[in-house]
């Protein structure tokens, strides 16, 4: 093919017919060839991997939610096991060596006697009575998951020892063997919530920014309205409005939907705004003009645009859920026994006096900072690496 100019000369210009392939650059080293082609979720992964804390933090949630599967395996001692005879027992310490000599893990028998001026149990430690920590053993029975009862448990004690890593409580009940029961419930209505409220979130306020106008309008008052109300005490009140002849699955149920009615609010407001912004690009009006429905607008090619700020959001929402159901268990009117939760073990420990006499019956409160601090560091991971470009 020849190309005339204005000095009459003919300059030859050669055009590939060959198809068009993005590898074949050459102008671009290897390293920054593997960004250049890499999917927006392999950016997320590789800016996501370099902030330590929240892999770190998303290992521990891991860990907590795999241990849920597994509670009684893991628990020394069954969810209602009772010892009489160690109500209010301080934690036992283990130990590996005694006088010297090498003899594995093992802790030291206890008694205990009555104090009469503080009416408050002393128990002290008998090192004449050596007990073993046996792994993998046979312990109390336990029903798992309604496939069938078991007795194996991760680790427990010599037959006539006990084993209270966190301390009982005033049943003599083994607080470590709850706290991990209690995981089961606290960790879970948090993701059943924040599925709730993720729906809520993304069809209402989908609606409101696509359509605006007077739908926005109405829907920005009710959002407006449910949010100035104070959180706990519209949670409390919803919460004694749950009949008390429920099973303590609906109660279950019930806080769960209770905290996804009123946790849809700023997710909803996060998606109008965005989708007030991404319906004016020319891609959605290509597909106006190409026939697409609304719905199909919406989830096909507005939702994805921001579903890695959807996600971070989702993901800084579950620890509200979780201090929630916590906040109700603990003020007496969210869930109740025979479940146990965090909020439920937290609601012993009202009485001041008592925690004064028997300090570890605050331990409870250690797994839920720990899992709020783990959530709240993994969100900041997956917000900043939802900009990978940043």
């Amino acid at each position: 093919m020849s190309i005339e100019t204005g000095n009459d000369r003919q300059l030859d210009h050669y055009v590939s017919k060959a198809p068009f392939d993005p590898r074949s650059i050459e102008a671009l080293p290897p390293e920054q060839e593997r960004y250049y082609l890499a999917s927006q979720w392999q950016l997320m992964w590789w800016k996501f991997i370099r902030h330590r804390l929240a892999l770190i933090s998303g290992g521990f949630l891991l860990l907590m939610y795999g241990s849920i599967l597994i509670s009684e395996f893991l628990a020394p001692y069954n969810l209602h096991s009772r010892n009489i005879n160690a109500i209010y027992s301080p934690p036992q310490s283990v130990h590996i060596f005694h006088e010297g000599a090498f003899i594995g893990p093992f802790v030291y028998g206890t008694h205990y006697k009555l104090n009469l001026r503080n009416l408050r149990r002393e128990y002290t430690e008998d090192t004449s009575k050596i007990y073993r920590v046996n792994f993998f053993c046979r312990g109390d029975e336990y029903d798992f998951w309604g496939l069938g009862t078991g007795d194996l448990h991760f680790f427990c004690i010599e037959e006539g020892g006990t084993l209270f890593l966190l301390g009982t409580d005033r049943l003599g009940r083994d607080i470590l063997s709850r706290i991990l029961y209690g995981a089961r419930i606290s960790l879970t209505i948090g993701l059943i919530g924040i599925m709730m409220s993720f729906v809520l979130g993304m069809v209402i306020g989908g609606i409101a920014g696509y359509y605006g106008g007077v739908i926005d309008l109405v829907v920005q008052r009710i959002i407006e309205i449910l949010q100035s109300f104070p959180q706990i005490p519209l949670w409390m009140a919803l919460s004694a409005v749950l009949p008390v002849t429920w099973s303590p699955l609906l109660i279950y149920f019930g806080i769960t939907v209770i905290l996804a009615m009123l946790d849809w609010t700023g997710l909803a407001r996060a998606v109008r705004s965005k989708l007030l912004a991404l319906r004016e690009e020319d891609y959605c009006l290509a597909a106006q003009l190409m026939g697409a429905k609304p719905k199909r607008i919406i989830g096909r090619h507005l939702m994805p645009g921001f579903m890695s700020h959807l996600i971070a959001s989702a993901t800084l929402s579950i620890p509200t859920m979780i201090l929630g159901e916590t906040a109700l268990s603990f003020l007496g009117l969210g869930l109740r026994p025979p479940i146990t939760s965090w909020g439920i073990l937290l609601n012993e420990a009202q009485n001041i006096s008592v925690v004064a006499l028997y300090p570890w019956l605050i331990l409870p409160v250690a797994p839920v900072i720990l899992v709020i601090l783990a959530f709240s560091f993994l969100g900041d991971g997956l917000r900043d690496a939802a900009d990978p470009y940043k």
